[in-house]
């Protein structure tokens, strides 16, 4: 499966098959010239993979998780380019989840102001969210994705083996965001989760949920309107993150409270916990909901005392709300 990405700037293919990691080099045609950025979760049968096509390319390897995504581990990166004299000419290559793919993508954005970038994920949050738009970002005093820039890559390689090597915990926690694409967007897709076993259908969620985000891209790369619908569940989501620390929930995790806290319907609220059961993800925490409210003030969404909340009245229609902070304190029950 193909789906073509058109952005203002930027067309670009993702390849959506089993077993494609094999033929990277052969579907783009680099012959070296590759710079590749990974880190140590990756299990390394798929690293080898991508290096026996490209056995002369540097590999930088960083630290696995969240802690990792920040400016110091990206002037690594580029620090590491400069001295295998990477040009403007070369490609760098992201193997690995959303932190890879970030720091990855920005390194490829601000080296030498943009040279060209491949995304391979290999995780279920990553192939089924973060590999398409072109978001890359680092975290900044403890909030999340405060530097960065929009960089569109020239490919993104979407293998599901890769996910065979997963925890069942990092893998459920991917789903989350399948969850929230079906809320806002597509009602089937979160219906499949309520009537059938998900696992035989992963390829299929997958590619809906990638259709699903190249249609927002397409309309609105840059977060101008359309796009916000991709954050629901992300501002309380983000605020738990930031709380409970780097040892706490994943992302996946803290997205599906979030989207229980934002809820209102109460048959979808309902719906959505029984999926989350199915799926072995969080619903509540004990979080001070003072500091929550603290944290979501400082979100990169908000402004001033209003943010832009995601809200689903009906499965499959996702709409933004403007919040005042006094209505964000009372979500919380402040």
């Amino acid at each position: 499966m193909i789906i073509n990405v058109h952005t203002k700037d930027r067309e670009y293919p993702v390849y959506l098959e089993r077993g494609i990691l094999k033929r990277v080099k052969e579907i783009t045609g680099r012959q070296g010239h590759v710079f590749i950025v990974s880190d140590d979760g990756v299990d390394p049968v798929w690293r080898k993979c991508l290096q026996d096509q490209y056995p002369d390319a540097p590999v930088h390897i960083f630290p696995n998780g969240e802690a990792s995504k920040n400016l110091t581990v990206w002037s690594e990166i580029l620090e590491d380019m400069l001295e295998h004299h990477v040009s403007r000419k070369d490609t760098v290559i992201a193997l690995g989840g959303g932190v890879a793919g970030d720091m990855a993508g920005f390194a490829a954005a601000t080296y030498m102001r943009g040279i060209h970038y491949i995304n391979i994920p290999t995780t279920t949050i990553s192939q089924i969210d973060s590999s398409i738009g072109g978001k890359t970002a680092v975290d900044l005093a403890g909030r999340k994705n405060s530097v960065g820039a929009f960089w569109q890559p020239d490919a993104v390689f979407v293998d599901p083996d890769t996910l065979s090597t997963l925890t069942p915990r990092h893998f459920n926690n991917g789903l989350a965001e399948a969850v929230k694409e079906g809320l806002i967007r597509d009602g089937e897709l979160f219906e499949l989760f309520e009537r059938d076993d998900w696992r035989d259908h992963l390829d299929e969620i997958i590619g809906r949920c990638l259709i699903i985000k190249r249609d927002i891209v397409e309309r609105d790369e840059r977060e101008g309107g359309e796009r916000k619908l991709l954050n629901f569940g992300h501002t309380f989501g983000h605020a738990y993150e930031t709380y409970y620390g780097l040892d706490g929930y994943y992302h996946g995790e803290c997205v599906a409270m979030g989207m229980m806290t934002i809820l209102e319907n109460e048959e979808i609220r309902t719906r959505l916990a029984a999926v989350l059961d199915r799926l072995h993800l969080p619903k509540t925490n004990d979080a001070d909901p003072a500091e929550i409210a603290k944290l979501i003030r400082n979100d990169k969404k908000a402004d001033h005392d209003t943010v832009t909340m995601v809200q689903v009245h009906e499965i499959g229609h996702g709409i933004l709300e403007e919040w005042t902070m006094a209505d964000v304190e009372r979500k919380l029950g402040l």
